[in-house]
């Protein structure tokens, strides 16, 4: 019998005042998964992520996270159950140390293994080694996405939400991005992926979903999905 997923999301509404965005959304991500969420600006992603990290409310549906109902809890909540969300845009604290950055990412989880973490984000990423006195904002854009990534790894997440980590970078560093992301989940970490890059995430991920004005509209193997006749004329034109 197939293992509960890690992350399940049933028939999740959300939005923003009178303005309904998300329209019910079911969304599953394993263990050790690496999934994508992909569509185009406007199409929901980012509300996707702030309800399943608890900063927007759920209206409707139901939210499971390692066993357990997490829609109607504090974000704070969230993220101390593993579930750990790296932001569109990085969100690093410029006039902070690139090890401070780090180190607040232990803040809520992980606090006792604070070092030992870092070592390891040391590790994965050397050239934040590198530069781990210097001011986070001085870093490079590829860069400060490491620091991103880094600092949610920080919190020893069981599932990471990675938003957008290669919109800004220029076409060898989203390479080397969606690189760094298989590694960290052939290391075992789940992974779920929200992505305007349609290309490259299939060419790393297990299964994706197509959203569209805030519903998935399409979703399958990535395989299945690379061969499709719709996606290809939808995303890339042909």
């Amino acid at each position: 019998m197939a293992a509960d997923p890690l992350l399940k999301v049933s028939g999740l509404h959300a939005g923003y005042g009178v303005v309904e965005i998300l329209r019910g959304i079911d969304l599953e991500v394993g263990q050790g998964d690496i999934v994508a969420v992909l569509g185009a600006n406007g199409a929901g992603k980012s509300t996707l992520n702030l309800a399943i990290s608890g900063v927007v409310p759920a209206r409707q549906g139901r939210i499971e996270f390692d066993g357990r109902v997490i829609q109607g809890e504090r974000p704070s909540a969230i993220v101390s159950s593993g579930l750990i969300h790296v932001p569109e845009g990085r969100r690093i604290f410029p006039n902070m140390s690139v090890s401070d950055n780090l180190d607040l990412g232990s803040y809520r989880r992980a606090a006792k293994q604070r070092a030992h973490n870092r070592e390891r984000v040391f590790a994965f990423f050397p050239r934040l080694r590198e530069r781990a006195t210097q001011c986070a904002g001085t870093l490079s854009g590829g860069e400060q996405q490491m620091l991103a990534i880094g600092r949610g790894l920080m919190a020893e997440p069981k599932l990471i939400i990675l938003d957008e980590p290669s919109l800004g970078l220029s076409p060898l560093l989203v390479e080397e991005m969606f690189a760094m992301i298989l590694r960290l989940n052939k290391e075992g970490l789940a992974v779920l992926l929200v992505e305007q890059n349609v290309v490259q995430s299939l060419d790393i991920v297990h299964r994706a979903y197509i959203l569209e004005h805030g519903s998935f509209v399409m979703s399958g193997s990535a395989a299945d999905l690379r061969a499709s006749t719709d996606l290809k004329r939808a995303f890339l034109g042909m």
